[in-house]
């Protein structure tokens, strides 16, 4: 499993000059720690976001190599979102932006 450094440079890459989602996302990984995008800028500071997505890096990194689907992360749980419609709206451009990290 990589460190946290290690993914948040990765997430950087992937977001480059812009994440596409045009909206603050969170990724809470719970005792990992926090990454925070907002349009290119990505960090580990815990700030408020439009969206916080809360689940386990490994279910982070099984999102991004294909091996885990989003809609099965939420029903299960292993995947929760401070707005559900938020997620919605933004599943398409999450998704392309999560796979490019895998």
């Amino acid at each position: 499993m990589p460190s946290l450094q290690e993914l948040t440079a990765k997430i950087a890459g992937a977001v480059g000059i812009d994440s596409g989602l045009g909206k603050s996302l969170k990724l809470d990984l719970q005792s990992a720690g926090i990454v925070y995008i907002d349009g290119g800028a990505v960090s580990n500071e815990d700030k408020p976001a439009d969206l916080t997505i809360t689940l386990s890096m490994d279910d982070l990194i099984a999102l991004a190599e294909g091996r885990l689907q989003p809609a099965f992360a939420v029903m299960t749980g292993k995947m929760k979102s401070s707005d559900l419609g938020l997620l919605m709206e933004l599943e398409e451009p999450l998704t392309a932006l999560i796979a490019r990290f895998g």
